[in-house]
């Protein structure tokens, strides 16, 4: 029984050995064409230390924390449904006030970028519903 568990262990520290690399390539672009700053793109990574952000920019990490892909994975679904929605203008979308309740007036990203990875999953709800 506990080989079975370890062996399960095993199989998900191998899928997110295998996620990372693309993941933050990915993550990276994407923060680059919405021109986010090195403290925005921490915040959305759920990181506190500089450093270890460095290191995952140079990708010199075997596997991110599981928080750290659900994150990735949120800004990838964000990133998706505004392209869907707004193929003009989705990079600048992040930036610009935004009226809806979600947001008070406020730039999405000031939502994104609170530091809590329930504030992405809304911001990728709100564009989702958007989406029908």
């Amino acid at each position: 029984m506990a080989t079975a568990a370890h062996s399960g262990a095993q199989a998900k520290a191998r899928s997110r050995k295998d996620l990372t690399g693309p993941a933050l390539r990915t993550f990276f672009r994407i923060a680059d064409v919405w021109g986010l700053k090195e403290a925005e793109q921490m915040k959305l990574l759920g990181l506190d230390n500089r450093s270890t952000f460095q290191t995952w920019k140079r990708g010199a990490i075997a596997a991110i924390p599981k928080d750290a892909l659900e994150r990735i994975s949120y800004v990838l679904g964000i990133y998706k449904g505004l392209k869907i929605l707004l193929p003009r203008t989705a990079d600048e979308w992040v930036r610009k006030p935004n009226d809806a309740p979600l947001f008070a007036g406020r730039p999405a990203i000031e939502r994104m970028t609170s530091g809590n990875v329930a504030d992405l999953y809304v911001v990728r709800q709100y564009i989702d519903a958007q989406r029908g």
